[in-house]
């Protein structure tokens, strides 16, 4: 366990799975820099948070809660947690809580929204599982799914909570612990991913594999000739 002063960003779960590099230069050496991209996810995370708590029915909404999980050591916001009631005789502690002045059960949903598209892997998933173990540390139940919302399809696509994802949040938030406890910021490589990151113009991955890749053709061009014996 973990203590509160010891707790990382519940963010770096999404950061190290997308790209070490990027974890690094957010979380350990606490470089940002905001493109259309951020700033839209930005806002359309403060448009999430308007309305704190909302009544639909059977189903109550709140908006920007804090959670944290000692186990993995991080904390954070969920940007929605819907609560759906449930029925009397279908109602279990295992999967439901009680809300404070409300009668019956309830079963939390948490609901992670995002800027753009799904990603390739489950670097988004994963932050969103890692929400949902922060809400069954804090509120002693098990949860077994929640969604993502893309606005930039407006869709939402529904995560089950299995053991293998379960496993890929567990060790994702061990290799950011590693990753920050190295203070070492690994080297710039370029991909398809870079174009799209805020942090390209302070990463320099373009600049940084040219420079290795001259330096290798050097090392290649003034290199000996090993002769090899019959």
């Amino acid at each position: 366990m973990f203590s509160e002063d010891d707790l990382l960003p519940l963010s770096a779960i999404q950061h190290i799975l997308f790209c070490e590099r990027q974890c690094a230069l957010i979380h350990l050496e606490q470089l940002w820099e905001e493109n259309p991209f951020t700033t839209e996810g930005k806002l359309l995370h403060e448009r999430v948070e308007e309305e704190k708590r909302e009544r639909r029915g059977d189903i109550r909404i709140v908006r920007g809660m804090d959670i944290r999980s000692l186990r993995l050591g991080l904390s954070g916001k969920a940007d929605v947690v819907e609560f759906h009631q449930v029925n009397e005789d279908q109602a279990s502690p295992e999967f439901s809580v009680r809300l404070p002045g409300l009668p019956g059960w309830w079963r939390p949903f948490p609901i992670e929204y995002k800027r753009g598209k799904p990603k390739p892997g489950r670097c988004d998933e994963a932050q969103l599982c890692a929400q949902a173990i922060c809400l069954e540390e804090m509120l002693s139940i098990r949860l077994s799914e929640g969604a993502l919302y893309y606005h930039s399809i407006r869709r939402r696509k529904d995560i089950t909570f299995d053991d293998y994802l379960r496993s890929i949040c567990e060790e994702a938030a061990a290799k950011v612990r590693r990753l920050l406890d190295s203070r070492v910021t690994p080297p710039a490589i370029y991909d398809s991913r870079c174009d799209h990151c805020s942090l390209i113009d302070l990463c320099s991955p373009r600049a940084a594999s040219g420079r290795k890749s001259v330096r290798s053709y050097i090392e290649r061009l003034t290199k000996p000739d090993v002769e090899t014996s019959s």
